[in-house]
């Protein structure tokens, strides 16, 4: 497998350079990004905050290695993303990155435990192993009690934190969450949102894609994205 090992800056997890994406639509062309510098530290909590249609989602994408960028540079823990080949990018995904998304996406056939081991059946951790990491992060979720419920026997906050605790038995570096309290009534948002703060109290990285101000406000830093432009925040933004 071909390495492509760049030095990073102190303490930078990732860099993003004059990212720019563009969609072609028959002659035309779409403009998503424009231009996105970005550094993020080892152990920051980053909000992205935009309305809909702002490309935090696309931004989202190309942070998680889902998508690449049209141009630009993007230097994730000393690796340049766009020279990687797919089966590189998978890998990279799979021990790097822990997906948290609006919605659970729990399978219903499956409890807790289950559910939360997947990813390591993929990776081809043994039984036992896998239990025994199931279980400690459900522990760490404040789930000790819940391990083999399934989900319709669980609260949506409960699943979401089955949902946590899923992109966190890989022992990822970050966290990227879209929209994750977005299905959630307002109580149990505020207890998701304490669970992040603890979560990078602990050394995550987390990243936060939200189009909501007062969810945004949890993290460390914020800033905006507006027609595909990054900007650092500066007072209260209100998206209708």
């Amino acid at each position: 497998m071909t390495e492509h090992i760049i030095t990073p800056a102190e303490n930078v997890f990732f860099r993003m350079r004059k990212i720019v994406k563009q969609y072609y639509l028959g002659d035309e062309v779409m403009t998503v990004l424009r231009d996105v510098d970005l550094d993020v530290q080892e152990g920051e909590y980053l909000s992205v905050l935009g309305p809909s249609g702002s490309g935090k989602s696309t931004l989202m994408n190309i942070i998680g290695c889902l998508d690449l960028p049209t141009s630009g540079e993007y230097i994730l823990h000393g690796q340049e993303v766009e020279a990687l080949d797919e089966k590189e990018l998978a890998r990279l995904r799979s021990r790097e990155i822990g997906f948290i998304f609006q919605n659970s996406q729990m399978l219903q056939r499956m409890d807790a435990m289950q559910n939360v081991e997947l990813p390591l059946i993929y990776a081809g951790v043994r039984p036992r192993e896998r239990a025994r990491r199931a279980e400690e992060m459900l522990v760490k979720v404040g789930l000790a009690d819940r391990l083999h419920h399934y989900p319709n026997q669980l609260s949506g906050g409960q699943q979401q934190r089955v949902a946590i605790a899923r992109a966190l038995v890989t022992r990822p570096t970050l966290l990227l969450a879209d929209e994750p309290t977005g299905a959630l009534d307002q109580a149990t948002g505020r207890q998701i949102m304490q669970l992040f703060r603890e979560l990078n109290e602990d050394g995550h990285t987390i990243i936060m894609i939200t189009h909501d101000v007062n969810i945004a406000r949890n993290a460390r830093r914020v800033v905006n994205i507006i027609d595909g432009v990054l900007t650092e925040a500066e007072g209260e933004v209100n998206f209708a």
